[in-house]
């Protein structure tokens, strides 16, 4: 018995003295992956470009606020994570980090004092950023980016995930694969630079990627099944990339390319984070970046059977199309909503107008698993961002004071259950909460 507690003894001594470690030994932050000349300076723009390439802009600014100030609030499972100032201010910004202290944010979650980043910040995707892009991006805060004092709101998660040093383990899940990027071998140089912009900067992932068991992405390339096969952000659905019946898949490169210049295409427009995206990041890359991203999503998907974009010679309307044609006195109240509310912008078939009216049949949004970004739209109403190529602004209004949780909900299942879209229906519960949520 004694040689028993003595065993058990030393155990418990050695598991503290590893949980000591653990927490208090320094982190072992990555270094450059490819070591660059030592006047290596970034060209004119390089820095400002990776940065709209990384959409800092969109989690780092507050709508109204200065760029980069930081305290914008980003809701997650474990609860409210506010965003960082990344301005150059010496004493609430970033104008005290080094280069070294910089890479190691992006690669390894890390600030200069050791605390870990809430992987809010997509590390485990800018983890794959050249040694270029991150000087030109370091280059870029340091030196073109007007320090602002704002001291934000500090993130207060409850137990256990206050305790930041448990991150450590789950970069060991998450992060530890080596930085930097791999060409795929076989593929051509367009392929490889969409590869390289939706893996890293981009950090597609971080919205269209499902999470696993241990909330991280589950898969960081294509090589994973699960990768952009669809996720979920604050309560909203990002679609699949991937499927058969997803955009990238059934649309042309050239589409997807469009509708990522401009937030529109002939078949769909963005809202919500993808607009911000769309706004922000986006429609400043070249045409040549959207065409290599387009090309990249298109390649590593699954294409629909036949010809999928080809429509048929004599279209054939639905019994949603014939019902609101027929629009009779005893119409039930949904499609009588839609008819007084919707139909002048999306017609009767559901279809839209390109480029201007996203159609509702067969759209993403509508028909996700999720509900609660449809009825934000039908709440809040929409907007599509001035682009160069599509210079107009154009806004749908918001509904949320002339129509009531139920006639919302009617609504919204009726654009759910329309034309060929097969989803659950809506309840005015579901509706009260996200009118809710806008309201506090």
């Amino acid at each position: 018995m004694k040689t028993f507690i003595h065993v058990l003894g030393v155990l418990v001594v050695l598991g503290v003295i590893a949980l000591l470690a653990f927490i208090f030994v320094p982190v072992q932050r990555t270094g450059p992956v490819t070591q660059l000349a030592a006047d290596f300076k970034p060209a004119e723009g390089h820095g400002e470009y990776v940065m709209r390439a990384g959409d800092c802009m969109a989690c780092h600014t507050t709508e109204g606020g200065k760029p980069f100030a930081g305290g914008r609030a980003i809701q997650s499972p474990m609860g409210t994570i506010w965003t960082t100032n990344i301005t150059p201010d010496k004493e609430t910004g970033i104008g005290n980090w080094s280069l070294d202290d910089f890479r190691a944010a992006l690669y390894d979650g890390v600030t200069p004092n050791g605390t870990h980043l809430y992987p809010a910040m997509p590390y485990e995707n800018y983890r794959k950023m050249s040694e270029e892009d991150v000087v030109a991006l370091y280059d870029y805060f340091m030196h073109e980016v007007e320090p602002v004092s704002n001291k934000v709101e500090e993130t207060k998660l409850s137990f256990p995930f206050n305790m930041r040093f448990g991150l450590r383990a789950w970069n060991w899940l998450a992060a530890s694969y080596e930085a930097g990027f791999k060409p795929e071998e076989g593929q051509d140089e367009q392929f490889n630079r969409g590869k390289y912009l939706v893996e890293g900067a981009g950090h597609c992932a971080a919205c269209h990627s499902p999470r696993n068991l241990f909330m991280a992405q589950d898969g960081i390339d294509s090589t994973s099944k699960a990768f952009l096969s669809g996720g979920e952000i604050d309560g909203y659905t990002a679609p699949d990339l991937r499927g058969p019946a997803s955009g990238p898949q059934t649309w042309t490169t050239e589409e997807t390319a469009a509708y990522l210049a401009t937030a529109r295409n002939a078949h769909s427009t963005a809202t919500g984070e993808m607009m911000l995206v769309v706004r922000d990041s986006t429609q400043y890359l070249t045409q040549e970046d959207n065409l290599a991203i387009a090309t990249y999503l298109k390649k590593i998907g699954t294409p629909p059977a036949g010809n999928a974009s080809a429509a048929p010679a004599t279209p054939v309307a639905t019994e949603t199309e014939k019902m609101l044609t027929e629009a009779k006195p005893d119409i039930p109240l949904g499609p009588r909503l839609y008819l007084d509310n919707c139909s002048g912008c999306h017609f009767v078939n559901g279809k839209g107008a390109g480029e201007t009216f996203p159609a509702l049949d067969g759209n993403s949004l509508v028909a996700a698993k999720s509900s609660k970004g449809l009825i934000s739209v039908i709440l809040h109403g929409a907007e599509l961002p001035s682009t160069p190529d599509r210079p107009m602004k154009l806004r749908m209004q918001g509904y949320d004071n002339r129509l009531s949780d139920e006639e919302i909900a009617a609504l919204a299942t009726f654009l759910r259950e329309g034309w060929t879209n097969k989803a659950p229906a809506v309840s005015a519960a579901d509706v009260k909460a996200v009118r809710d949520l806008a309201e506090h």
